[in-house]
C-alpha cells in the first residue's frame, strides 16, 4: 500500500474529510474541512471521489516524506516550496516542506486514493472539539493511501486566486436573535471594522472590536448551531462558528454568513481586519 510519513507537523495539520453529515440530532458535531471550496478542489485536482480524506494545514510548517510514488495536489493557503492549484508526481523518497503562506492560513493536500486511516462515526475527520476521529498528526505518523479514485481531470492548473490578504467583507443575512440587539447595535456590527483575534481556531474566529448594545438581558436555552452562525458573547464580540463548532450554544445569534463566506472566513489570519455587510 502506498503511504506518507509525517516528518514536522507545523503549528497544527490534521485529517479532514467532508464531515460527519447529519448526525447533530444524535449531538455529534459535523466537523470536516474549514475551508470546503479548498478542500474540494484539492480532491478533485486528483480524480477522488468526493469526501475522500486528505491533510489540512495551519499556516505552513508541515514537512511530509513520500514512502511510494504519490500523486498529490494542494490547494488553499499558498505556502512556500510546494506546487500549488496542480496535481504532481512525488517521486518516493522526496520530502516536501510547507513554508509559512503569503496570504491566507489553511492550506489542503489530497492524495490520489485519500487517506486511509480507519473512520470514526462514518467520517476521518479530527473533530478537535468533540475529540471524534484521529488525533492531530505528529513527527513520525506514518499515513497510509488508499485505492479508490476517478480518473484524473485532465486539468494542468487551477486559475484560484490566493486569499485574500488584506481587510475581508463578508455578507450576512440577520440571524433568529437579531432583536436582542438594538438598532445601534446591529449598526456597529455592520459597519466597523473588526480584527481577527489569536483566540481563533477550528471551532471559530474570535473578533475583537467595539462591543455590541444589546436591546435585552438573561440568558437564552441553549438551541441549535449552526455552520456559519455568528454568536454574541457576553463580550459582545462576534464569534463565527466554524467547521468544529458545538451542535448547541446557549448566547443569541446574530447573524448568519453567506455559504461561501464561511470558507472566506476559514482562511483568515490573526490581526487581519473583517467587516460585516448586510
Amino acid at each position: 500500500m502506498s503511504s506518507l510519513t509525517i516528518l514536522e507537523s507545523g503549528p497544527l495539520a490534521t485529517i479532514q474529510d467532508g464531515g460527519r453529515i447529519g448526525q447533530a440530532s444524535l449531538g455529534i458535531p459535523t466537523s470536516g474541512a474549514c475551508d470546503r471550496t479548498s478542500y474540494a478542489l484539492a480532491n478533485r485536482l486528483v480524480g477522488n471521489n468526493p469526501g475522500a480524506a486528505a491533510i489540512e494545514v495551519t499556516f505552513g510548517g508541515l514537512v511530509l516524506h513520500a514512502d511510494t510514488d504519490l500523486v498529490i495536489a494542494i490547494t488553499g493557503a499558498p505556502c512556500a516550496g510546494v506546487p500549488l492549484n496542480a496535481p504532481s508526481v512525488v517521486k518516493a523518497g522526496h520530502v516536501l516542506r510547507f513554508g509559512p503562506p503569503r496570504t491566507g492560513l489553511r492550506t489542503y493536500v489530497a492524495i490520489r486514493g485519500g487517506l486511509a486511516v480507519p473512520p470514526v462515526l462514518g467520517s476521518r475527520s479530527t473533530d478537535l472539539l468533540s475529540g471524534l476521529g484521529p488525533l492531530a498528526l505528529g513527527p513520525g505518523q506514518t499515513l497510509p493511501v488508499g485505492c479508490d479514485y476517478g480518473p484524473m481531470p485532465g486539468v494542468d492548473l487551477a486559475p484560484v486566486a490566493d486569499p485574500p490578504g488584506s481587510e475581508v467583507v463578508v455578507h450576512v443575512t440577520p440571524g433568529p436573535r437579531q432583536d436582542w440587539f438594538t438598532d445601534a447595535g446591529w449598526a456597529s456590527f455592520t459597519s466597523q471594522s473588526y480584527i481577527v483575534s489569536s483566540n481563533s481556531n477550528r471551532v471559530g474566529v474570535r473578533l475583537e472590536g467595539e462591543p455590541l448594545e444589546r436591546a435585552r438581558e438573561g440568558e437564552l436555552a441553549s438551541e441549535g448551531m449552526a455552520l456559519g452562525a455568528i454568536q454574541i458573547p457576553p463580550s459582545g464580540l462576534p464569534v463565527i462558528f466554524l467547521a468544529d463548532h458545538p451542535v448547541t450554544g446557549g448566547y443569541p445569534v446574530i447573524a448568519y454568513l453567506a455559504g461561501k463566506h464561511v470558507d472566506t472566513c476559514a482562511q483568515l489570519r490573526p490581526g487581519q481586519p473583517l467587516r460585516f455587510t448586510g
